[in-house]
Parts: C-alpha cells; structure tokens; sequence
C-alpha cells in the first residue's frame, strides 16, 4: 500500500525496522533535557505514538483541529506528530525562543484546540493564550488528554489533509502560517531518498545528526522524514554546540550531518587535531556555508559540504541542491534544478534575465501540479498566497543568478529582512514591540553586518522624553528579551532626536539604512549584544 500520510509511511517502515533505532538521544542532550539517553527503536516509538493516538481519539481529536507543540527537540514532539497525524490533526510546533506576545499572536491566528508545552512554560503559555482570549487548553506532556472543545471534522484522510502549520519568520511582517499537507511530508521523504549523486542515503544504514530545531521544516520534513524513507537513525541534538560538536558525531555514529552556514565558519576557528577526520560522516547538507571557508573545511575534515536553496514555502518540492559535481567551492553556488523543478529568473518587469543577470528566482513543480510537494497557501491569508504564486510561479523573494553552465548562484534577499545565525527576523515585527514600551516614541530596525552570525539587528529609538544612554539600552533590551525571541532583540541600540519618515509617517527602508550606518560609523550605538541570550 502506498502511503498517504506521515504516520502510514511511518507505521510500515516501523513494522519492518522493528527494534533498530530510530531516534538516538546522546548523554549530553540527555542531561540538557532530563531525559533517557540511548536508542529508542522503531518498535518503541510507534507504540508510543499508538498510545497517545487512543488517548487523543477517545478524547474527540481528529481532522480540522490543530495542536500546538513547544517542546523544544525531545523525542516526545516526534511520538506527538506521528499520533496526531494518525488522526488527521495539524501540529503546529512552537519556537522555543518565542516569549508571549508572539505565543499569543501564534495560538490566535491557529486557532489550536489544545497546546502541550514543557512544564516551565506553562504559566507563560496559559497567560499567552488568555491574551488573546482564547479557550484553548494548555497542558504538559504528563498529564490527562482533555476532551477536544470543538468536534472534529467528518473527512477522510490522505496526503493533501494538512498535516503541519509552520510559521515563516515573518520577514514582511507579523509571521505567516505555511499549510503544510501529508504529501509535503512525504515528497521530502522521497527526494531525500532517491536524490542520488553525493545525497545518497543507504537502505538501512544512515544515522543522521542534527542540530536545528524541529518546528523548522529542515529538521521536521527533511531529516525526519529523509531517515524514515530509508530506515535510518536521527540524532536530535537541542542546539548546536561547537566544543562539543565533534564528540556529538563521534558519538552518535553519524553519516550525515545538517548544518547552517554559521557553523562551518565556528568549527574552522578551532584549531587543527588529529582527531579531525576521526568520524564517519558522508556529507554535510545545508546552506550558508562561507565561501572562503567551503573548501578549507573540506580539505581538514574530508567530508563535502553541500550548499542547497529552499524555503518553507516550497519544502523539498522546490529545492535546488549542488549533490553534483561542478559544486563550484569557493561561489555561492547551490547547484542546478532537477527536470522535477522548473525555474525563471525574472527583473522587477517580470522578464527573464540572461545569464550571468541577477533577478528574483521564481520556482514550481514541473507537471501538471505546480504546487505539488509545496506549502498549500498561507493560512487566513489568500492574498499572500495569490501575489506569492501570481502568474502560476512562486515569487521567492531571493535574488539569484545563473552562470553560462547553468548552475544557480544566490545573490542577496529582495525582502526587506535581517538574517541573523540562520534565523529570518522581520524588522517591522520587532519594531512593533519595541513601540509596545512606554518610553518609546518609535522605534527602527535594521541590519548591520555580524563577523559570526552575518546579521545583527540595529535599532534607531526615539524616546518618549529624554535623551538615552547605556544604561536606558540595556534597560530596554531586558525589557525587550521578556516579549519576544533573544535573537530578535537589538543587539545595537541608538537614541536618536527623530527616524526617516515618509509623508504617512512611515519609516523610509533606504534612508533607514544610511543612518544606521552613519550613526555606527559614529559611535552612536550602545553595544547591547552580551545580553542576548536564550531565556531559560
């Protein structure tokens, strides 16, 4: 029987494998979470998600009822998923780093019927969600399923039954929810398993480690599903480590390593070991990787790193990897489009550039189906999702451009958006906070380069009375780190007497950009950065 949904792909998979690992869980991830280390087999974790699946059905969970989960990257988010999809439930997973307001904002526009959240957020969560007047249950993982408040819908499952609701990271403002159906799920198993060239994962012999976050689709869609398709081991690390990276794959045994460019450029600062090749690692996929990096690191740790474009919008029905050779190291290079993916590079007309031009990347699904293995839309939001796939073509945002050989090569971000350690963060979502504090008049955000993490967020204040000082910032900023994710917190913060305003007092983005830079080659920013740091 061809599978239609995450946990039937999963259920066959876990019949055969039986008790071969499935998840494996390091000593030092154990410890961070208070957890068991060890394998947890295939056997084991499908009787786990069987369980809960009883639990949920004889409490009236099933399609049209969405579940949120802040569970950072334990074992019992995956057991969650695969019960919850059983029934035909959306998880909607939770960043961690979220603080209230954006908890508030996610459960509102979710509409989640229930969320299951560690117990140190629990108070938070149930604030977040009575914010937002809500009815919404909030329990922890060890206690009772309550009775679902709404009945769930009478309908059938199968692979466009939506499976997920991940959040962008709102780049153009407040997050948007990508509706992630059963098919999304499994075409990434699939392209995962059958890819070929240097992603060539083995029937039955691949463990996985990763560092990045399950409620990301590389983690939830591509390393999940990727060592489901072929019967392999995940290792689910909570953060990425640098001291400890290396002893991590050593001691997880891992083929294949996801990574983000950051953490190349982290592992490269330490210095050489002989040790260094002492692992048996395949490739490394991910995307970022610095250019005058790419190679060194490939030569001291002799495995190849692969550079791959994607987005949550487009999953791995989308995605565009450099698994074959010319990889052009040293470019920005990310290979070419497989025949299942059709591409155009467009200028702000809509015409497509020559080769060698920038322009906007446009991406679908060769077929009948242009949308086939993408987000289906974005929920309570038509008119984003009619101007994203305007003219039949999903409009990126991303600037690219394609050499004479037809390989894809990234240039910059068309939307206006800071980039900071991987994370997309929208400045007109941090701003909106920041003029939440009554000592703000306004507030303006922008990027300013980062040596580590590429972007770091900048913010132009002006306050209500006053002139600001050092301590005024780091006021701000410990006022800032209660109401939304460290990283999106001014690492910089400037006082200034008044911001770039257009006519309808709207912050001007190009004159934004000059004063920001003025003011930091001036001194005028308050270095704010030390205090940024995950809320424990």
């Amino acid at each position: 029987m061809t599978a239609t949904t995450v946990f039937t792909l999963f259920e066959a998979v876990a019949r055969r494998r039986g008790a071969a690992p499935f998840l494996h869980v390091l000593e030092e991830t154990a410890a961070i979470y208070g957890i068991p280390s060890g394998d947890l087999s295939y056997g084991e974790m499908l009787t786990r998600a069987e369980g809960w699946a009883g639990a949920f059905r004889a409490a009236g969970y099933g399609p049209g009822h969405r579940v949120g989960l802040l569970l950072q990257n334990r074992p019992v988010l995956v057991e969650l998923f695969l019960a919850l999809n059983s029934l035909g439930v959306s998880i909607v997973p939770l960043n961690p780093d979220l603080r209230r307001a954006e908890l508030s904002y996610q459960a509102e526009h979710s509409e989640m019927v229930l969320a299951i959240v560690l117990p140190d957020r629990l108070e938070e969560m149930q604030a977040a969600v009575s914010d937002a007047g809500l009815a919404t249950r909030v329990i922890t993982p060890d206690l009772p399923v309550p009775d679902a408040a709404t009945p769930a819908d009478r309908a059938e499952l199968g692979s466009l039954t939506e499976c997920a609701l991940l959040y962008t990271s709102g780049t153009t403002g407040r997050p948007k929810g990508c509706i992630l159906p059963n098919e999304y799920f499994l075409n990434s198993a699939d392209w995962y398993a059958t890819t070929g060239g240097h992603i060539s994962l083995r029937p039955d012999a691949e463990r996985m480690l990763t560092p990045l976050p399950l409620f990301h689709m590389n983690a939830l869609a591509s390393s999940l599903m990727g060592m489901i398709a072929v019967g392999g081991c995940l290792t689910l690390l909570d953060r990425f480590h640098p001291r400890t990276w290396w002893d991590s794959v050593r001691n997880s045994g891992a083929t294949v390593v996801h990574y983000l460019g950051v953490m190349p450029a982290m592992l490269m600062g330490a210095a050489p070991t002989a040790a260094d090749r002492d692992h048996a690692v395949r490739f490394g996929f991910g995307a970022g990787v610095d250019q005058k990096l790419h190679a060194a690191f490939e030569d001291r740790f002799g495995f190849p790193l692969l550079e791959a474009w994607a987005m949550t919008e487009t999953g791995n029905g989308g995605v565009i990897s450099a698994h074959e050779e010319p990889r052009k190291i040293g470019t920005s290079c990310f290979g070419r489009p497989t025949p299942e993916v059709e591409v155009r590079i467009v200028d702000d007309s809509g015409t497509d550039v020559a080769d060698e031009m920038p322009g906007e990347l446009l991406v679908r699904r060769a077929g009948a189906d242009p949308t086939y293995g993408f987000a289906k839309g974005y929920l309570k939001n038509p008119e984003a999702t009619a101007e994203a796939w305007a003219g039949g073509w999903f409009h990126t945002g991303d600037i690219v451009l394609r050499d004479a050989d037809g390989l894809m090569h990234f240039v910059d971000r068309k939307k206006n958006v800071i980039r900071r350690s991987g994370e997309n963060i929208a400045a007109v979502e941090v701003e909106a906070i920041l003029n939440r504090h009554p000592a703000i008049a306004m507030a303006a955000v922008a990027a300013v380069p980062d040596e580590i993490r590429g972007d770091e967020v900048a913010a132009l204040i002006r306050l209500e009375q006053g002139a600001g000082d050092a301590e005024k910032a780091t006021e701000l900023v410990a006022w800032a780190l209660e109401q939304m994710a460290y990283y999106k917190v001014p690492g910089w913060v400037a006082f200034v007497p008044s911001l770039p305003l257009t006519a309808t007092q709207k912050i001007q983005r190009g004159a934004l950009k000059d004063v920001v830079s003025e003011t930091m080659a001036e001194g005028g920013f308050h270095d704010t950065r030390a205090q940024k740091k995950r809320q424990v």
